[in-house]
């Protein structure tokens, strides 16, 4: 099936932070510019849109981004919206899914694809793993939401291959340039899309010692945590004045 009219919505996610690239909008490309790049190679007509912004909460999206999406006349929409809901000290669950629900029926409605992702499974890491009943809780809501409307659920949460870290960015929140480009092969194996991407192909990890893992932990509560930390006291977001990346629909090519 092809598509012509793609919109993207989310945070950093689909914003592709993590896979720098200076010559995109936002210097930035990610695994959405690269599902983009593929399904343009199947029409002449096709256009994309993506209008997630990093840092973004669930209604935030909602209110910024479903009402233009809707707009655009879809065939196809990518949404991952909620996980920095989950980063913060509370989460209201009844609210988030009521409203990430009532933003799904929208787009439904509009007869486009709808693909919606699970949080990732992060138990594995440091600090994450006390986040991971939230995680479980979340994707439930997910499932039931993406039934609901017939929407399409990509899987993250059984993603195992994520479990390298060389996946990550050295933040370890947001996807490298190999865990876009990755994300880009599971987008488009789930739309039964033929398409020109390599494989992602990683050597073997070389496992650090203890000493250097601690090492390694420290430095990133001390260059990625406690910085993430400090902007949720003062009220700060990594969002604050960038705009999107492509907010209206424009032909995009490889």
């Amino acid at each position: 099936m092809g598509f012509e009219r793609y919109v993207a919505l989310g945070d950093s996610f689909t914003e592709g932070v993590g896979d720098p690239d200076p010559s995109r909008p936002n210097g930035l490309r990610g695994w959405a510019d690269l599902v983009a790049e593929q399904l343009a190679l199947a029409s002449d007509d096709f256009a994309y849109a993506n209008l997630a912004i990093r840092g973004r909460l669930l209604r935030p999206i909602i209110d910024e981004q479903v009402d233009t999406a809707v707009a655009m006349k879809p065939d196809l929409v990518t949404i991952y919206a909620g996980g920095n809901n989950l980063m913060r000290p509370k989460v209201h669950f009844d609210d988030l899914a009521a409203d990430y629900d009532e933003a799904i029926g929208r787009l439904a409605a509009t007869g486009a694809r709808v693909l919606m992702w699970t949080a990732y499974d992060g138990s594995w890491a440091p600090v994450f793993g006390a986040l991971r009943g939230r995680w479980a809780v979340y994707n439930e809501l997910i499932r039931e939401i993406a039934d609901r409307h017939d929407a399409t659920i990509v899987d993250f949460w059984r993603f195992s291959e994520y479990r390298d870290l060389r996946m990550w960015d050295p933040d370890r929140l947001h996807l490298s340039p190999a865990g876009h480009h990755n994300m880009a092969l599971r987008v488009l194996d789930i739309l039964g899309v033929s398409h020109s991407l390599p494989l992602v192909r990683l050597d073997a990890p070389v496992p650090l010692t203890p000493t250097a893992q601690r090492a390694d932990d420290r430095r990133w509560m001390r260059e990625f945590l406690f910085p993430w930390v400090g902007r949720r006291l003062r009220g700060l977001s990594s969002g604050d004045g960038v705009t999107p990346k492509y907010p209206s629909l424009t032909p995009i090519g490889v």
